[in-house]
């Protein structure tokens, strides 16, 4: 049983992670997923290449939430990643309504985080 909440709460934290690369397929879809119009050339690349990054992250997430030797690794990039968008909300500030909808995700994803953790570490033998 705790092994299949552990699977899910990683789940969730992958399908967070997947969502944004749909941005990789342009700006227009950058625009929908941040609210922000990317007119630069080369924010578009910057912006699409993270989009391809997130896919990644997620994907190795959903692989952790299957395979437990991998689930140590991937709590630590996964809270490196909700942390350090955590942090550069705070500092920088002035975020529209389209980032404080992925805060809001990211806010998901990080109790989700920190169950799949916590079962990991109860689950622990001694």
């Amino acid at each position: 049983m705790i092994d299949r909440m552990i699977t899910g709460s990683m789940l969730i934290v992958a399908i967070i992670h997947l969502l944004p690369i749909s941005g990789a397929l342009g700006v227009e879809r950058l625009n929908a997923l941040y609210g922000t119009p990317i007119t630069d050339p080369n924010l578009e690349v910057l912006m699409r290449h993270r989009a391809v990054m997130f896919g990644i992250l997620g994907a190795y997430f959903a692989y952790a939430a299957f395979v437990p030797l991998h689930q140590p690794a991937a709590f630590l990039a996964a809270f490196v990643s909700v942390g350090s968008f955590f942090y550069l909300v705070y500092a920088v500030g002035g975020t529209n309504d389209a980032l404080r909808t992925v805060v809001i995700a990211d806010v998901v994803a990080a109790v989700a985080l920190v169950i799949a953790i916590a079962l990991c570490v109860a689950k622990r033998p001694g």
